[in-house]
């Protein structure tokens, strides 16, 4: 049976009275399908309405709505109901009314890139806190986007009507839609805004553009059918904008800057942290060179083997003691660990020992329940922070050590 769809004639209606004609287990989960509904299933990009029905005193949730393939509107509910039953719908009247201003805003701003580009928009995806378009375009600029938000946003202040009719197939053929569906058979639904945009589409839309509120743009990106644009229209933008100046707002706090200022104090900071990165790897580079010469005239035998701990130095240091150490004419081995943040091993040799670094560091990340390897000559490890005392750490090392 045909699930008679309220929401095609009145997008504004959130409560009426149906009855349940079919009742069955999908996959775990109660599903209903009524006579009549007002709640809107997933489609057309547009995400699923959600809220109650009440029967004999009882409120069911309502949690999904799909349509399905044969015409029916397939209601998943937190409690079964039977065949026969009368229920009372009462659909989020707060949800609803966002999904009325995207996807309407959604048809506006693709009208808009159309308008003024000629760029088609391919699909719609309305997200829990955007949504998205994604144009047929090899690229757009940032001042195209500019112009067609503004567009859209002086079509909503017009406060233009948006007519809601069903005509045949043909007809449709004839009245320039923006884009016609690939496959459809009977009547189409039009939404028809006036002078701007006519468009085959089953979802819930405003009365009036001036019901969208307004269209902020988000983001522009590069994708592979094309180019794809996010946005958020009505109290989203509202809410978005207001969580945007807010974050601005604490940033130039901390710059002691205004809001606008903040981009260059920021650009400032990455340039001193770059340099000051710069300066501080110069010094471990330094620093690693003196210990490399400390610690190799003090290692005797042939090949010179050179085990040590370094408790409260990062990875990037040994790793570095490691390349000075090994990088002369002498025969040395140098297995290495540090400390501080993720605990790490490095096994250096010189080139032409007939030890295997790789090989000595899988049998250590064995023993340690760490990952790593490498080539014969240098090999590095990784274990979790907290995951091993530094005592075995050091002893693994002499134990490794022993097997030169």
């Amino acid at each position: 049976m045909l699930t008679d769809r309220l929401y095609y004639h009145d997008s504004y209606l959130y409560d009426f009275d149906a009855s349940v004609v079919e009742a069955f287990d999908s996959n775990g989960r109660p599903a209903i399908v009524l006579d009549r509904t007002a709640f809107y299933p997933t489609s057309g990009g547009q995400v699923h309405d959600l809220g109650v029905l009440t029967a004999d005193g009882q409120q069911i949730a309502i949690t999904e709505v799909v349509d399905d393939e044969d015409g029916r509107v397939l209601h998943f509910a937190s409690k079964p109901l039977t065949v026969g039953t009368q229920v009372h719908g009462a659909v989020d009247a707060a949800r609803r009314r966002d999904h009325v201003q995207q996807h309407s805003g959604q048809h506006v701003l693709s009208a808009a890139f159309i308008r003024l580009f000629n760029m088609p928009t391919v699909s719609f995806h309305m997200g829990e806190e955007s949504c998205t378009i994604d144009l047929e375009t090899a690229g757009t600029s940032a001042a195209q986007a500019e112009k067609a938000e503004l567009l859209a946003n002086e079509v909503i202040s017009e406060d233009r009507p948006v007519g809601i009719r069903f005509v045949p197939l043909e007809e449709a053929r004839q009245l320039g839609l923006r884009k016609l569906p690939p496959k459809q058979t009977g009547d189409l639904r039009l939404i028809d805004i006036l002078d701007f945009d006519l468009m085959a589409c089953g979802g819930t839309h405003v009365r009036a553009t001036g019901q969208i509120g307004s269209i902020l743009l988000r983001k522009i990106e590069k994708v592979k059918q094309g180019v794809r644009v996010e946005f958020v229209c009505g109290l989203r933008a509202v809410n978005t904008a207001r969580r945007d100046y807010t974050t601005l707002t604490e940033a130039a706090a901390l710059y002691c800057s205004h809001i606008y200022d903040v981009p260059e104090q920021v650009r400032k900071s990455l340039a001193e942290a770059k340099a000051a990165g710069k300066s501080q790897h110069k010094l471990l580079k330094e620093l690693a060179e003196l210990s490399a010469e400390r610690l190799l005239s003090q290692a005797a035998g042939s090949p010179q083997v050179i085990t040590e701990f370094f408790p409260d130095r990062e990875a990037v240091f040994i790793k570095l003691l490691a390349q000075k150490l090994t990088a002369g004419k002498s025969s040395v081995i140098a297995l290495l660990a540090s400390g501080a943040g993720q605990p790490t091993l490095v096994f250096a040799q010189s080139p032409g020992q007939k030890s295997n670094m790789g090989q000595l560091m899988k049998d250590a990340m064995a023993q340690l329940g760490g990952r790593g390897g490498g080539s014969a000559d240098m090999a590095q490890g990784g274990l979790s922070a907290g995951s091993i005392e530094m005592e075995k750490l050091k002893s693994l090392l002499h134990e490794t050590a022993r097997k030169l």
